[in-house]
């Protein structure tokens, strides 16, 4: 039987003290079945640049080319293997860490046409939620959140549709990280007790 990929509310906390360097490695997009595109890799940069800017430089975050490395990395799953991602421990080295399985998930905008920004939304939440719980955030029961859980209910097309909204264009992204002050305050909290 295979596994179904869903996002779960395991903490994982990675093995990096504050201010230290974690690596993280991105699958390149080279296997057409996960429906990924050359910049999903970048919305999955994007993801981990706004949790360190949340950090307040606490947490660094640099890409490496060497997966066996990397604390933290973000693999494509395929379109069978379960609904948006999640989170596995791993060990590097001694080491907790993280492999995101993200599935890309096509985005259609409520006249039924494909919206490219709302299929980039899905990805990059994706990716910043699941890389949430790399940091060891568990889920909240707040549908305003980046580490809501979708097992609360709630309208997952507004939960997307939400963050979609504010995007003119792609770049628009980096400039609107998806995190809610209460993510903010969690991800303090974390790093102040390391």
């Amino acid at each position: 039987m295979k596994p179904v990929l869903r996002s779960v509310s395991v903490a994982l906390l990675l093995s990096v003290p504050c201010a230290a360097e974690a690596l993280y490695w991105i699958e390149p997009c080279t296997d057409p079945a996960t429906s990924c595109v050359a910049g999903d890799v970048e919305l999955a940069r994007w993801a981990l640049e706004a949790w360190q800017s949340a950090s307040g430089g606490k947490l660094q975050f640099v890409e490496t080319k060497d997966k066996a490395r990397a604390l933290i990395r973000v693999v494509w799953a395929g379109p069978t293997d379960g609904l948006y991602g999640e989170a596995v421990p791993i060990l590097v080295d001694g080491r907790r860490g993280a492999q995101l399985n993200v599935r890309i998930i096509s985005g259609t905008g409520d006249s039924g046409t494909k919206d490219t920004l709302l299929r980039d939304t899905i990805v990059y939440l994706t990716c910043l939620h699941e890389s949430g719980h790399a940091l060891g955030l568990p889920h909240t029961a707040q549908f305003a959140d980046i580490m809501y859980s979708f097992q609360f209910g709630g309208d997952i097309p507004e939960y997307f549709g939400r963050y979609r909204r504010k995007l003119a264009t792609r770049e628009d992204i980096r400039k609107n990280s998806g995190l809610s002050e209460a993510d903010r305050t969690k991800l303090a909290e974390l790093v102040k007790s390391r």
